[in-house]
């Protein structure tokens, strides 16, 4: 659970290669937050692709956000002039208003696609899948919409090692419908993500990680990269809460800074532990299967809440020490949930989107679309009873309903 391979985002998509896929338009690689357009190439047959529809009852608005720290060097590119981050703020939104936002630029999904041709994880086919099919997937998001009444919780998503940050667009928008601010953040150099001006810049910490031969290594890596994390979401705080004298987003009114949460997957989720232990500004916490590279103190969270939410394989007491070892430091509410027949991807859009592309579900595995569903639920349920106040019966124990859902109590 460390971290999410990029051979194994590969294989998924490698899966859906042989299907009539074709281009249904893009967004602009110099304006990601540009209506997609249909391309004057497109055959009549086309695959299209869309997000799981949110359950709450708010509209949702999307604003990007660029920040540099320039206080702090960048970990892994020497050259860089600071830190920087690259933010999707969603927001409860007033229906109607505003433009359909797009999910990645093409230059995003042709990155991504490339790395995994260069890496020879794609077979010889891979050319019939364009990056238009990832890129214009059709969102539930509007650029320029205006703002519902209100202060709301913000909850910062964090995606996994080499994955960029639409990957969580279900998770974001899901928690933005019930009510939330989201901020979900691009590190630098940890994906190959889109950045202002035309830039993508590559995953080079994935280049270093793929250097070392030593597991020992290959674990004090990530263990520095939750810890940077960490640093990134407490600038990010800095920046967006009201009470900043000049705040970095034009909505931050919208945020309760008393009502802050975090989330992440894989080694965002272990980035989520890190920064509750060193921002208390942070009320709850959850990490979605990820090993918990940089351990939180003994003396645990302050009696914060958090929630381990992983897959059968790995996430069960025993499999992975540091979930075991975070278990018993937690000193606030706290829930060990684990799904049957769950993946590592299985908390991310990428399931999904492969069963809309009629992949067939292996054996023993959940359907992505109902792997989204259990992820929404149950996260969404956690801010909703720890930064909303209202009680969620869905985590006192388990339910008929979802009978792969298991209550650990080591």
């Amino acid at each position: 659970m460390i971290h999410i391979r990029r051979g194994a985002i590969a294989a998924l998509l490698a899966l859906t290669l042989p299907l009539p896929l074709a281009s249904a338009g893009s967004a602009s690689a110099t304006d990601p937050d540009a209506a997609s357009t249909p391309s004057r190439n497109t055959p009549a047959r086309a695959l299209s692709l869309s997000l799981p529809r949110p359950t709450g009852p708010y509209a949702i608005g999307r604003d990007r956000l660029p920040l540099m720290d320039r206080g702090r060097k960048d970990p892994w590119e020497p050259s860089a002039h600071g830190r920087e981050l690259m933010v999707s703020l969603y927001y409860p939104a007033r229906t109607g208003t505003g433009r359909p936002a797009p999910y990645m630029t093409e230059a995003e999904a042709t990155t991504f696609l490339e790395r995994q041709r260069q890496a020879g994880q794609l077979p010889p086919q891979a050319g019939r899948f364009p990056p238009e099919v990832l890129s214009s997937t059709r969102t539930h998001a509007r650029t320029g919409a205006l703002p519902a009444a209100g202060r709301h919780p913000l909850v910062v998503l964090s995606p996994g090692f080499g994955l960029n940050r639409a990957t969580l667009t279900v998770l974001a928008e899901e928690l933005t419908s019930r009510g939330n601010v989201v901020a979900l953040v691009d590190h630098a150099y940890e994906a190959d993500a889109a950045f202002p001006g035309g830039r993508t810049l590559p995953c080079t910490a994935c280049a270093k990680l793929d250097a070392m031969t030593s597991p020992d290594a290959g674990a004090a890596f990530m263990a520095d990269v939750a810890r940077n994390r960490a640093k990134d979401i407490s600038f990010l705080l800095d920046r967006i809460l009201p009470d900043h004298h000049h705040p970095a987003w034009k909505r931050s009114g919208l945020i309760d800074p008393k009502r802050i949460g975090m989330a992440g997957h894989s080694i965002g989720g272990a980035a989520t532990a890190t920064a509750m232990a060193g921002d208390t500004r942070i009320r709850a916490g959850a990490n979605l299967d990820g090993t918990v590279a940089a351990p939180i103190p003994k003396r645990g969270l302050n009696g914060r809440p958090f929630l381990l939410f992983g897959n059968q394989a790995t996430g069960r007491p025993g499999t992975d020490e540091t979930w075991d070892t975070t278990w018993s430091r937690l000193d606030g509410w706290k829930r060990w949930l684990t799904v049957t027949g769950a993946t590592h991807l299985t908390f991310t859009d990428l399931p999904a989107l492969a069963q809309q592309a009629a992949l067939p579900t292996p054996p023993g595995t959940v359907a992505g679309l109902r792997g989204s569903d259990l992820t929404r639920s149950y996260v969404g349920a956690f801010f909703d009873q720890q930064l909303r106040g209202t009680p969620q019966p869905l985590l006192n124990g388990p339910v008929p309903g979802n009978p792969e859902v298991t209550f650990q109590t080591p």
